[in-house]
């Protein structure tokens, strides 16, 4: 069985409540849930962190050495600015699926540069929750 660790960021503990007409009225915990099923369902182990901590992310992706077979990362606005999670992902070399609940291609500039994408196999952005699901299947997929 597969195993693999999802890592929230900054502010994602806020949906519901941040933004409805960008991220939707519902709740991280629901968010969750919908990770945790679509993992039973497909047949994955999932471990779920949030932090809204940079070095606390970082921690999570190297504590997560040897023990995961992929990383699915919203990092939230830290992957537009953090090179050191960044370099946290390059460190440990996990296959990463990067995630985010809106298209940040279609928003602000700055939103456009991600670091995890420089290292990420693949980025998934603009699909909500189903996201998720993607980053999910994509490593069910991988021999």
């Amino acid at each position: 069985m597969k195993k693999l660790l999802v890592i929230n960021g900054v502010n994602l503990n806020m949906l519901g409540i941040r933004e409805k007409e960008l991220y939707g009225e519902e709740s991280f915990s629901a968010l969750e849930k919908y990770i945790r099923d679509c993992a039973k369902e497909l047949g994955v182990k999932v471990v779920l962190k949030q932090s809204n901590h940079e070095g606390k992310i970082v921690e999570f992706i190297q504590k997560a050495y040897g023990k995961f077979d992929g990383i699915i990362i919203n990092a939230g606005a830290y992957t537009h600015t953090s090179v050191a999670i960044l370099d946290a992902l390059k460190a440990v070399a996990i296959p990463t699926v990067e995630v985010h609940l809106t298209d940040i291609n279609a928003r602000e500039d700055f939103r456009k540069t991600s670091y995890i994408g420089l290292y990420a196999e693949l980025c998934i952005a603009g699909k909500g929750f189903k996201g998720y699901r993607e980053a999910i299947e994509y490593f069910v997929s991988k021999q």
